[in-house]
C-alpha cells in the first residue's frame, strides 16, 4: 500500500465547480490516467510539477490554492 503524502489539494472541489468534471475528463486534459487522477485526490501519489501546473490551469486556479504542503502531516 502506497504511503500517504504531505501534499494536500483541492482537486475533487475544483471538479465539482467546474461541472462536476469527472476524474476521466481531468485525466484526458492533463495527460494521465483516471488512476493517476483518482491517486493524487486521494493524497496516495504526489504529482509532478509539470502536472500539477496541469491541473492549476485546467481549473485556471494558481498552483498554490490547488496544492497545500503540510510537513507536520
Amino acid at each position: 500500500m502506497a504511503k500517504p503524502t504531505k501534499i494536500t489539494n483541492t482537486i475533487r472541489a475544483l471538479r465539482f465547480h467546474a461541472d462536476e468534471m469527472t476524474q476521466a475528463e481531468l485525466g484526458e486534459k492533463i495527460g494521465v490516467t483516471r488512476q493517476t487522477v483518482i491517486a493524487i485526490e486521494q493524497g496516495k501519489y504526489s504529482p509532478s510539477l509539470e502536472v500539477a501546473f496541469r491541473i492549476a490551469v485546467v481549473f485556471d486556479q494558481p498552483v498554490g490554492d490547488v496544492f497545500k504542503y503540510s510537513p507536520t502531516k
